[in-house]
């Protein structure tokens, strides 16, 4: 499937008639992205909606529907300055393959301020001649080439990324999505269907008094069933409640913050932990102070403590040479006088007395070395110089720049809270501040009770409906007990049982292919390839399970916000082509809270890759100058727009090219 063309004329801030070429004329080797660039409001979001209107008419998820009838939501997509007389109109001109044939399909909705219950025209042109049939049997159509339940797969925007990125279960749009494309759709319908056949044999089965007890429960159980629904719907607008209050909450506390209202709060604290900083830089000064009164100032003159230590060494040895030369020069003279008793060979008796006289000179050049001792110290005092350099004072040292450090480390938390105390609201400022901040808890904690009110309704009807649901089966088998025909439900009940098992077993096997793709993608999107190995979908709830390359468990919350998008986004895409279906992708202002490598990473490996036909609807913070520039040398690129919307007119102009 390929998108052609889309046409807007007077739809939103599009006023008039607006062409839009979504496929190249020339398409050999054409590149997969169709590149929108706009502001916000700029009518982005609008495109999309477009594609989805057109494609889906009174089903579609659009952005801006809201709680809106589908008369409402059709009149509120009216541009407000369209000539009178004049119709709104989409179109959406797609090709695709039908029974190995290429078809030409344009789909065309239009309607004006008349438009009533809830309608618009619908045309369905295929080979440029009007389809009726094919207008008739339209939703069913579009079920077998594009379905409803996995669209968000293919057409998706940034906000359902994010809240899909936030959340441990995805959402129910996304489980939706999943579930059809398991094939647990069908399955669960099949099993719907069968509960309406059984209930169609348990009336056939019983007499008038006993069908009209039947009568009685079925009708208990809808009444339920609507109240269940109430509930439902209740939880929801409660749900979009929450999100208003926390987001006011969050306004509030940061003003409070800004302005100095937790400052004032905290001045009391403050001023105690000042006090007690004051006395623990006393404590590290009087520490320093003790360190004086030892050795620590001898740090001063370290070098003239060294030079006394070698010139006592000096004077130390000097000495001991002297004392050995008087011995030693006593005992050559008997030494010589022995070995000329000998007749030693002259030659032998002079190397003697070589060696005698050098070894002398080498006390006398100790001796000579200090010629004017004026130091005098003796061993004892040269080991304590020694300790005293070596041990003592780099001891001290140590301890006064531990003390030292400690001592800055508290004048600059001294000087931090004086600052925070100078920034302090005034008490009348303070008080405002409070109030409003404990007005925006109070609106939150009363949502977050209304909405605990309403789960717990809804926990109470689920109950109740099951219950009731028990009576009915419980008091149909009681009747169908004196039938003879009782084994038609018995085959309902084994066949149940039996597509129980065929989900189970399908989930499993679908899963494991997933699981698969998602990691894939997920890998090859992330710029930290190593930090995750393999991603677990759970079968019940489809939460997503992170684990490295060693099987060990990774918290999602460890991951950073561009990751948690590039996962959701790596979900999606893994979703998009396990489906194995040929369809483009449009994709709304995809880069919200990643950072420059993550950008890169999506920008330069999955829209490209996304899908044959890559729509990205982008403003100019999120696929930049230079992100833009890589795109086009990559030739990843197929055609170009910029939507300039103009403030005063109200009114967005499609023209060619993006920002650069």
């Amino acid at each position: 499937m390929i998108f052609r063309e889309l046409i807007l004329q007077n739809f939103g801030p599009y006023l008039g008639k607006n062409v839009i070429k979504l496929a190249p004329d020339n398409r050999d080797n054409t590149p997969p992205i169709i590149l929108f660039g706009g502001m916000n409001g700029g009518g982005k979001t609008t495109l999309m909606d477009a594609i989805r209107l057109t494609l889906y008419g009174q089903r579609a998820q659009c952005s801006t529907r809201g709680n809106l009838s589908y008369n409402d939501f059709l009149l509120q997509c009216i541009n407000s300055q369209t000539p009178l007389g004049e119709k709104t109109r989409i179109e959406l001109e797609f090709e695709q393959i039908v029974n190995e044939e290429l078809h030409i399909f344009r789909i065309v909705r239009h309607w004006d301020q008349k438009t009533k219950e809830g309608k618009d025209n619908l045309g369905i042109l295929n080979q440029d001649w009007l389809d009726k049939a094919l207008v008739n049997t339209w939703d069913e159509y579009i079920e077998n080439i594009l379905p409803l339940g996995i669209s968000n797969l293919f057409l998706f925007d940034g906000e359902q990324v994010k809240e899909l990125a936030d959340q441990d279960v995805p959402t129910p749009d996304v489980i939706t999505a999943i579930k059809s494309l398991l094939g647990l759709e069908l399955a669960e319908r099949l099993d719907e269907d069968l509960d309406i056949l059984a209930l169609r044999k348990r009336k056939e089965l019983t007499d008038l008094k006993k069908l009209q007890n039947l009568q009685e429960l079925e009708e208990k159980l809808n009444l339920l069933k609507g109240k269940k629904e109430e509930a439902d719907h209740q939880f929801k607008a409660l749900k979009n409640a929450l999100k208003t209050a926390e987001l006011e909450e969050k306004e509030t506390w940061e003003k409070f913050q800004l302005e100095g209202g937790k400052m004032a709060g905290e001045k009391s604290n403050l001023q105690t932990q000042n006090k007690r900083l004051e006395e623990a830089v006393d404590h590290q000064r009087d520490e320093m102070i003790k360190l004086a009164t030892r050795s620590l100032p001898l740090s001063l003159i370290t070098p003239l403590l060294k030079q006394a230590k070698i010139q006592g060494e000096k004077e130390l040895k000097s000495e001991q040479a002297k004392l050995a030369q008087q011995v030693l020069q006593a005992r050559d003279q008997r030494l010589l006088s022995y070995l000329d008793q000998l007749s030693l060979k002259p030659q032998d008796f002079g190397k003697i007395q070589d060696f005698l006289n050098q070894e002398n000179e080498a006390l006398n050049h100790d001796i000579e070395e200090v010629t004017n001792p004026w130091l005098k110290i003796g061993l004892a005092e040269i080991k304590q110089l020694e300790t005293i350099l070596d041990h003592q004072l780099p001891l001290q040292i140590n301890q006064a720049k531990i003390h030292q450090q400690k001592l800055q480390e508290l004048e600059s938390e001294i000087e931090n809270n004086e600052r925070q105390l100078a920034i302090a609201a005034s008490p009348e400022a303070y008080l405002a501040l409070t109030q409003s901040l404990n007005e925006a808890k109070k609106t939150l904690a009363q949502v977050k009770m209304e909405l605990e009110r309403t789960k717990k309704s809804q926990l109470e009807l689920e109950q109740k409906i099951k219950q009731t649901n028990q009576e009915l089966t419980a008091y149909t088998e009681e009747v169908l007990h004196l039938q003879n025909n009782e084994h038609i439900l018995q085959s309902i009940h084994k066949v149940k049982q039996t597509l129980q098992q065929f989900r189970e077993r399908l989930t499993l096997n679908k899963l494991n292919k997933l699981e698969g793709e998602v990691s894939e993608c997920f890998r090859y999107l992330l710029h930290k390839s190593n930090l995750v190995h393999r991603v677990i979908i759970d079968q019940n709830t489809f939460s997503l399970t992170l684990y490295d390359n060693q099987g060990k468990l990774i918290p999602k919350h460890r991951l950073s916000a561009g990751e948690k998008q590039l996962l959701a986004i790596s979900l999606l895409w893994g979703l998009a082509r396990v489906s194995s279906r040929h369809l483009p992708v449009a994709i709304d202002t995809p880069l919200g809270r990643l950072d420059s490598s993550h950008r890169h990473n999506l920008v330069e490996r999955y829209f490209p890759s996304a899908s044959h036909q890559v729509i990205l609807l982008s403003t100019d913070t999120e696929i930049d100058q230079k992100q833009v520039e890589n795109l086009r040398k990559n030739e990843a690129i197929a055609l170009e727009y910029l939507l300039e919307y103009d403030q005063e007119k109200r009114q967005t102009t499609v023209k060619n090219g993006y920002f650069w």
